[in-house]
């Protein structure tokens, strides 16, 4: 079937898209436009070996409807994916073109002339927008990173800061706070962007960092926290690593992580400032769930002094001494760490990613 023929016979309907999965890509032909019914699509484009995060659209909002307007371009501008599951209703361009052939001369005019007024503004903005693909030595394009440790600080501080400020403290000894306060000062006043606030939102849910309950709408804007001061901690890790060398910093791969994990939950009832796991215990239970997870993998919290070396006894037995409480102190800081790093990585290779 001829590519004009696909265009033709494109029909209109309701479409559902898991998070991550693409509407369409840059240059893809164009021959529908999409009303957002319920979740949020982010736009974005290539550009060096990173992307350019355009915009997030929501409930309600429109996308690929300019294509329909450009006589000269039939081709998206710009990607779309979902960020969260998201249901959109699809209009084809022909059945657009019966409701436009319906309308009324003087209005359809009006229609066409806003039209091509946005589509210069976009092209004047797409000439004057900035990115965060980074330029390293001689101009060449650096390594793509979505989050910068000063975009986790940023989002980290505000959400503290506001919970503190304005969060109520529930009769559970948590603390809640509405998402329309807290982006009122995310984006109007601390001026974050919001695709980089939303990706890390999500994230924030996703690790269990926060919890989000329904308001007295029903709407899932009350976003609560165990203790603001998890968040500050965190936060006082991420601003101190971004202020050391880079060979000072704490990496911990997502291997020891899990490990160290493990570690945790064997000693959580430690009362010492250090005691003795059990290695063996741990890596026979990684063997048998077929985990491929070794004793080399600890090392990271080895030269990060979290651990010991690991010795072995007479009888084969591995064990390592931990530095339970310092473990347990910054174990979630590992955890966003390390979630950042995924999202940054997933991002660099195709722009999808995210939670």
């Amino acid at each position: 079937m001829s590519q004009a023929a696909a265009v033709k016979q494109k029909k209109s309907g309701i479409r559902a898209f898991a998070t991550g999965e693409v509407l369409f890509h840059e240059k893809d032909p164009a021959n529908s436009l999409f009303i957002i019914q319920k979740g949020q699509i982010r736009l974005y484009r290539p550009k060096g070996r990173g992307f350019v995060e355009i915009a997030i659209l929501r409930s309600g909002e429109v996308i690929g409807e300019m294509a329909y307007f450009d006589d000269q371009n039939s081709r998206r501008s710009c990607s779309a994916a979902a960020i969260v599951p998201t249901d959109v209703i699809e209009i084809s361009f022909d059945a657009f073109s019966k409701t436009m052939e319906g309308l009324n001369p003087w209005f359809k005019t009006i229609i066409n002339t806003l039209a091509n007024r946005l589509r210069k503004t976009n092209e004047r903005v797409k000439e004057l927008e900035s990115n965060s693909v980074g330029f390293g030595a001689g101009g060449k394009v650096a390594d793509y990173v979505f989050f910068h440790t000063t975009d986790v600080i940023k989002s980290l501080s505000t959400i503290y800061l506001v919970m503190k400020t304005h969060g109520e403290k529930l009769k559970s000894g948590h603390w809640e706070i509405h998402l329309n306060k807290l982006k009122f000062y995310l984006f109007d006043i601390y001026n974050v962007p919001e695709i980089k606030f939303e990706e890390f939102f999500n994230m924030l849910k996703v690790e269990l960092f926060i919890e989000v309950h329904k308001d007295d709408d029903g709407l899932p804007k009350n976003i609560r926290v165990a203790n603001p001061d998890d968040l500050r901690s965190i936060l006082v890790f991420f601003n101190t690593q971004k202020l050391i060398d880079d060979s000072k910093k704490l990496r911990i791969s997502s291997k020891c992580e899990r490990f160290l994990s493990r570690i945790i939950e064997q000693l959580a009832k430690a009362d010492k400032p250090k005691m003795m796991a059990d290695i063996s215990v741990i890596l026979e239970d990684f063997k048998e769930r077929k985990v491929p997870i070794y004793q080399e993998d600890l090392r990271d919290a080895i030269v990060a002094g979290l651990t010991e070396e690991i010795l072995v006894d007479d009888g084969n037995k591995l064990t390592s001494v931990v530095n339970i409480q310092k473990l347990i102190k910054i174990f979630p800081a590992i955890r966003l760490q390390n979630a950042v790093k995924k999202i940054n990585e997933i991002k660099s290779k195709d722009g999808k990613g995210g939670y």
